[in-house]
């Protein structure tokens, strides 16, 4: 298999729950991403709900290389959830082991693998199975640890190897933290120097600068972007070019995002969905109140589409 065109040195976009749809991985894709990833599709679902679950990994063409992130506990339903979703055509798959949501590691999935190293061995390996023939990488992104006290990610990480992955995806945090605290990126670097595979690194990367210096510091081989992506999916663009983008540019961006998110989820369910990217585009911006209390209550897209231009030329205006 031919793994360079997807680590060496590329961008991927983080598989977020309710954010990474469809739309959101075209925008980024459009806007410099190398490499997505969809939102987690559970494996259970896949087999007991099909329809429902598929939904979550749709891609266009022109979305590849593109992998199709699963999770679950139960290895026998997660080589059935991909020989399922083999169809979708993906680059990859990937296993979520690094989940800290309530409700995914109450069922014994995501980060709670990482307390079951046997499991999660015994999953990468049912799931290698299917993929090994067909030439298809399998990833495994996963945290620090559970804790504090039980940080065990460059083991978890070799085990891993041992068991048939290809690639490792490490977001530095433990699961009591979730989101908050500061990765730390001195687990990526000992977890590269470590294994024999590649790794992609991921967690508090939002600029060039930090891009520059993870992978100095760590020597990852790529580098995973999430929630530094929410409301600008057009940094990556930025980063490559070498420019910022113009205020009209931006708003052209966030429209086509508007327009694909209607088209792929209709008219009602595509409003509500887009609601939370607006407010995403207005974070940061000094007098935004009044503008995201537009958004909450309008339901005139123009409206609100009009009301981030003027804030972001207000914005514009002001740093002249």
């Amino acid at each position: 298999m031919n793994i360079s065109k997807i680590i060496d040195h590329k961008f991927w976009l983080a598989p977020l729950a309710g954010i990474t749809d469809k739309a959101f991985r075209q925008i980024c894709k459009e806007n410099g991403v190398d490499v997505v990833v969809s939102e987690m599709v559970s494996a259970d679902g896949i087999i007991y709900n099909k329809l429902k679950s598929l939904q979550y990994a749709e891609f266009t063409e022109y979305q590849k290389p593109y992998g199709i992130q699963i999770f679950g506990a139960k290895p026998k339903n997660m080589k059935k959830a991909v020989q399922v979703l083999i169809e979708r055509k993906p680059y990859f798959f990937d296993i979520n082991m690094g989940c800290p949501v309530k409700k995914v590691v109450k069922r014994g999935a995501g980060s709670a693998l990482m307390r079951t190293p046997d499991l999660a061995c015994r999953i990468v390996k049912e799931v290698k199975k299917t993929l090994v023939n067909l030439e298809i990488p399998l990833s495994v992104k996963f945290r620090a640890g559970w804790d504090a006290n039980s940080i065990n990610a460059v083991k978890f990480g070799k085990k891993m190897e041992s068991c048939g992955a290809d690639i490792l995806c490490l977001h530095p945090r433990t699961r009591s933290q979730m989101y908050s605290g500061k990765s730390d990126w001195n687990l990526i670097k000992l977890l590269k120097e470590k294994v024999n595979i590649p790794v992609i690194g991921n967690g508090d990367i939002r600029s060039d600068n930090d891009i520059n210096r993870i992978y100095s510091f760590t020597k990852c081989d790529s580098v995973m972007m999430g929630r530094g992506l929410i409301g600008k999916p057009w940094l990556i663009k930025e980063i490559k070019d070498g420019r910022k983008l113009s205020v009209k540019q931006k708003i052209t961006i966030i429209r086509r995002h508007y327009d694909l998110t209607l088209e792929n989820k209709g008219m009602r369910k595509g409003m509500l969905e887009m609601r939370k990217h607006l407010l995403s585009y207005t974070k940061g911006f000094r007098g935004a109140k009044k503008t995201r209390e537009l958004i909450i209550h309008t339901e005139d897209k123009e409206e609100a589409l009009k009301a981030i231009e003027e804030l972001y030329q207000r914005d514009y205006e002001n740093d002249r």
